[in-house]
């Protein structure tokens, strides 16, 4: 299937600066590395080992 059988008129060929705005726009790097937080299984059981470590809620006085 031909290019021109799905278009209604025949298309203009690119400019350079439309070229040239192309590629930079797909050639632009990507950040290496994104700021979205990261799970750590370490930090889970640091809170898990905090939390047991904990002190206990102090009773009431009457409930000795």
């Amino acid at each position: 299937m031909s290019t021109s059988a799905l278009l209604s008129r025949p298309v203009a060929p690119a400019t350079a600066q439309e070229q040239a705005a192309v590629t930079a726009l797909i050639s632009a790097p990507e950040a290496p590395v994104s700021g979205a937080p990261v799970y750590t299984p370490e930090a889970a059981a640091l809170i898990l080992v905090l939390t047991l470590l904990s002190p206990k809620e102090p009773k009431e006085p009457g409930e000795r």
